[in-house]
């Protein structure tokens, strides 16, 4: 269903740091930089845009939203930490599992240096 994510940063060197750190401590590679400035990073599948907006307009977080990324418990708790250590914020519970109305799940939530708020997430089987 989905093809890519996209969230947008204020200060696209400070989202570097942070998104280099997280993305590595789940086993992904650094993010690549394209002729327009945005950070693009690939793993799994999946693609992840970090971008300053066209408009000119400042970044802000969306209200409401949160961005899942699929993981081991061990790549949650390595991405967490990469994550708290390089400008994001620990934010709800610590990570562990919760079981709720979709089963168990381990969960891990972050804030990005301009945000965003982001889940590491598996499934337990």
């Amino acid at each position: 269903m989905y093809s890519h994510m996209m969230v947008g940063s204020n200060d696209i060197a400070r989202s570097k740091t942070f998104y280099d750190a997280t993305f590595k401590a789940m086993g992904g590679k650094e993010g690549i930089t394209d002729d327009k400035g945005r950070l693009i990073y690939m793993h799994g599948g999946g693609i992840f845009i970090v971008t300053q907006p066209i408009d000119g307009n400042p970044a802000t977080a969306g209200n409401g939203c949160t961005i899942g990324l699929a993981m081991s418990p061990e790549q949650a708790d390595a991405w967490y930490a990469a994550g708290a250590a390089n400008g994001g914020t620990a934010i709800e519970d610590p990570p562990g599992v919760r079981t709720g109305g979709m089963g168990s799940l381990y969960l891990a939530y972050l804030r990005d240096p301009d945000g965003n708020k982001l889940c590491a997430l598996h499934r337990m089987g």
